[in-house]
């Protein structure tokens, strides 16, 4: 057994303790390891949807600008290395294992999630990070980030029911989690909220001495087209993560090289195969992502394709997600269903799904690929969404790459 294995063993060993509330313990063990979290300057990013590719790009136009960078998103998509990067670059095994086994060592009681969240904190210290790009997990004023200083900008995304059960079922409430992270002389730039999570957000920003910044425009340079692939499809996260660029006094030149070197895997990814078989990977995993999703299937973005007969859906997601109203966002976009499970505990099985909106069911992610494809045929897309643990199995099948076990956390 390879060491790297053997300590991420040991780090699942740890899903069973659960996602953990509050920050207590993530600062008590930051004060343990002589505070790496006030190591490097942060822009911190909450959301329902959207957070992962603000901060993708965010980061992107920061190393374009000569800074070096830190990235922590979660989940991971196939390896559990990709949750931290610096400069671009997941973390290189020997120094995965080093800081894992620290943190563990000094701090076993963390949950899953706070232990990767300190030990991002422990690499980016140690590689010497300028500025690190923050994703929260769930929520924010509770989410193991939170330790951190003052952020030089908070961005929040987007609101929408998701994980009502912890974080509240009003969009104010949901609001108020993620205006958590929000703290004195941050400079906070919102995407387009629905006005009463904006009130409650604004009402936070107010309450402890934080400026909201003006939304921009998702040209950095009026009028020059950017070249990144598919690049309608970020709408207004785009617009979020040229802002926060902004107001982190990056060139806007610059800011526009940044977003067509980005690259942020299954967040409406195109993948080619044999010259012309094309699957959108995207990871969609509630109603608000799949209407994000649904503008962006139409023959102006997908080639030739002519009507959605030409289109087949792989679904597979969580019990805990809305997934009927999920399909119903998707049903005039897709000719096709084809469901499967997820490697996931709690994921729906594919009959449930089936008997409520008709469709085929699969036993693996392998066959459920092949039979979509040979329902539309060579020249058709295959749609895979429902979850980023359904993504991330059927990129690493696509991709013949051998992928660390999914985590819900």
């Amino acid at each position: 057994m390879t060491e790297l294995k053997s300590v991420l063993e040991r780090l699942y060993g740890l899903i069973p303790k659960g996602k953990g509330v509050g920050v207590d313990a993530v600062r008590a063990a930051c004060d343990r390891l002589g505070n790496p979290e006030k190591a490097f300057e942060v822009a911190h990013v909450a959301g329902t949807n959207g957070k992962g590719s603000v901060c993708a790009f965010v980061e992107s136009i920061l190393r374009t600008s000569g800074k070096k960078t830190g990235l922590y998103t979660s989940p991971h998509l196939t390896r559990f290395a990709e949750r931290i990067q610096i400069d671009g670059e997941p973390i290189g095994d020997e120094k995965l294992v080093e800081h894992l086994t620290r943190v563990m060592d000094e701090a076993p009681e963390l949950t899953f999630f706070e232990t990767a969240t300190v030990t991002a904190f422990l690499a980016f210290q140690d590689a010497g990070v300028d500025i690190a790009v923050l994703e929260t997990g769930m929520g924010g004023r509770l989410d193991a980030t939170n330790v951190v200083p003052p952020p030089r900008v908070v961005a929040i995304t987007r609101i929408a029911f998701d994980h009502v059960v912890e974080l509240g079922d009003s969009l104010g409430a949901i609001a108020a989690e993620k205006a958590g992270i929000i703290k004195k002389g941050s400079k906070v730039v919102l995407g387009k909220l629905h006005p009463e999570a904006r009130e409650v957000i604004e009402k936070a920003a107010d309450a402890c001495g934080a400026e909201i910044v003006e939304l921009g425009s998702p040209e950095p340079v009026p009028g020059a087209q950017i070249a990144y692939p598919r690049l309608a499809m970020f709408g207004s996260n785009l617009a979020v993560a040229v802002t926060v660029a902004r107001e982190l006094d990056i060139e806007p030149e610059v800011i526009a090289t940044g977003i067509e070197n980005a690259v942020w895997p299954a967040r409406n990814e195109l993948l080619h195969r044999n010259g012309q078989e094309l699957t959108l990977l995207d990871c969609a995993h509630n109603p608000d992502g799949a209407v994000a999703l649904s503008h962006v299937l139409d023959p102006s973005l997908l080639g030739e394709i002519e009507s959605r007969r030409e289109v087949a859906l792989v679904f597979g997601t969580l019990a805990t997600k809305n997934w009927r109203s999920m399909l119903d966002r998707l049903e005039h976009v897709i000719g096709h269903r084809v469901y499967v499970k997820p490697s996931v505990p709690k994921a729906v099985e594919p009959s449930v799904m089936a008997e409520a909106v008709p469709g085929e069911t699969a036993d693996t992610v392998a066959d459920a690929l092949a039979r979509a494809r040979s329902l539309v045929g060579p020249r058709g897309v295959v749609v895979v969404c429902g979850s980023i643990f359904l993504a991330g199995e059927a990129r690493a099948q696509l991709l013949g790459v051998s992928p660390d076990p999914p985590v819900d956390l």
